[in-house]
């Protein structure tokens, strides 16, 4: 007679198959009923009794899973809400994503069909904002893009005061998701930091990033899209005795002018996933609502107007309430450029968001005049940090020689103030002031340029932060100041 078959572990089959079929329907519905639903699709395999049963868990009611991820890596921010959505038993026959703007719709595109299939109904989309229960703490959350602004300003505070005990960093230099109004974010960074801080950047682009510190890596040496990224310079406590300090400047040429009077938006309507805005108007002192047309009309009419050549803005000055985490808000005041589309359905229709019923506003225009004498302007600002070799360039303290050396400059300039570049106005400015010195540039879609410098003149005229620039160029200058004992 022959001894039954064994399993590895010595367990006759027949012995085991008796063993799972003395489990009852009912135990058997809710011992599969709590299987992730990888192995709850195994186990619909293992015989038509079990199919029946999973089945039946499957089709007794329908059923919707979600999750949310918060973490910055796309891939990790997908496994964390694929793990979640699949951790009990479900045969989807659709999936809805939405990622925030700062990710790459093919990049998780690609990832989540790779777990669900190709053959699924699926639909992705970027959004401003997500709601839903967290994979990982499984609370409700309600996360507005915007709210992440706060944590992108502390991580700042946190790092700087990390490496130098003090909360401000003597600049940051800024880089912009295309995709994304950088406005109320440079406005949080702008309230958050001293005007000691020289920010500038390019409001615009499309950039990845790895940071130094690795815990800061989400995905190791993975690099990775987000809103937008800052790089920062703080004083250095633990410098060694010699070694001097750094300091940045900046100054900057604009290529705009006023036209026409100030208007106060009436009536507005967002379009949000364009990041556009409609509006009508009224001129300030009037009561007459003009309709998109009659504005645009009426600043063609103005003296020195010249619209239909020149690319055309409305500078808005916004009163909002600000604040970081928990403190009490407060309010103030910025000013920003919207580019101007034209008209449509009757009303003014800009570039941009965060206008609000209220605001005013007032139309610019790019002008190679004022282009040309805000660039000698520059010229000369950039020339009174040159050091003049002798001994007036340097001031005594203590027995001690203090001289300041230029050692580099970065140049943000718009991509549509091309006047005079051909003729190398831009990078004349920096070659002439500091020969040999070397510098690098930019062309942006939208300049980020604030400074407490004297260079800047012209930021605080108004008593308004003015950060976001509109066909203008960025002048960044470090110089290195080094203490040398007296021979």
């Amino acid at each position: 007679m022959e001894a039954a078959p064994k399993t590895e572990k010595g367990e006759p089959k027949a012995a085991r198959g008796k063993g799972f079929s003395m489990i009852g329907d009912d135990d058997l519905h809710n011992i599969l009923s709590k299987l992730p639903a990888l192995s709850f699709a195994s186990a619909a395999c293992v015989s038509k009794s079990w199919n029946t049963i999973c089945n039946r868990i499957l089709f007794s009611r329908p059923k919707l899973s979600s999750a949310l991820s918060l973490h910055a890596c796309p891939h990790v921010a997908v496994q964390e809400v694929l793990e979640k959505v699949l951790s009990e038993p479900i045969r989807p026959h659709f999936a809805i994503a939405n990622v925030g703007s700062g990710f790459s719709l093919i990049e998780a595109f690609r990832l989540i069909t790779k777990r669900l299939g190709s053959r699924m109904p699926f639909i992705i989309s970027t959004a401003n904002g997500i709601i839903g229960r967290d994979s990982l703490t499984n609370e409700y959350r309600e996360e507005p893009r915007v709210a992440m602004v706060d944590q992108f300003v502390t991580d700042i505070k946190d790092y700087t005061a990390s490496v130098s005990g003090c909360a401000s960093p003597v600049g940051i230099i800024m880089f912009g998701e295309g995709l994304v109004d950088m406005k109320p974010i440079i406005d949080v960074l702008d309230y958050a930091m001293p005007m000691e801080t020289v920010i500038v950047g390019d409001e615009k682009g499309r950039f990845l990033y790895k940071s130094g510190n690795e815990s800061r890596n989400v995905c190791g040496s993975t690099k990775y899209l987000s809103d937008a990224v800052a790089l920062v310079f703080a004083r250095d406590n633990d410098k060694s005795i010699g070694i001097g300090d750094i300091q940045f400047h900046s100054t900057l040429s604009s290529g705009v002018s006023a036209v026409g009077p100030i208007h106060k938006a009436v009536s507005v309507k967002e379009n949000c996933s364009e990041h556009t805005t409609w509006l009508t108007a009224r001129k300030e002192g009037q009561h007459e609502v003009l309709d998109g047309q009659r504005i645009l009309d009426d600043i063609n009419n103005e003296p020195g107007s010249c619209i239909k050549s020149s690319k055309l803005y409305i500078r808005v000055t916004k009163r909002r309430k600000c604040c970081i985490g928990s403190e009490k808000p407060r309010l103030i005041t910025s000013l920003a450029f919207h580019g101007v589309k034209g008209t449509d359905e009757g009303c003014l229709y800009v570039n941009g968001t965060n206008i609000k019923t209220g605001d005013y506003f007032q139309f610019y225009q790019s002008d190679p005049n004022t282009a040309l004498s805000s660039c000698v302007d520059a010229s000369s600002n950039l020339k009174s940090l040159k050091p003049d070799g002798n001994s007036s360039s340097c001031h005594r303290m203590r027995a001690v020689a203090v001289k300041k050396e230029i050692f580099g400059g970065l140049i943000f300039s718009c991509y549509g103030d091309r006047l005079f570049s051909r003729r190398k106005i831009y990078s004349s400015r920096f070659t002439e002031s500091f020969p040999g010195v070397p510098f690098a540039g930019i062309f942006c879609r939208g300049e980020i340029g604030r400074g407490f410098s004297s260079l800047l003149g012209e930021s605080n005229k108004e008593g308004s932060a003015h950060c976001m620039r509109a066909y203008s160029t960025v002048y960044l200058v470090m110089s290195y100041t080094l203490a040398r004992p007296e021979h």
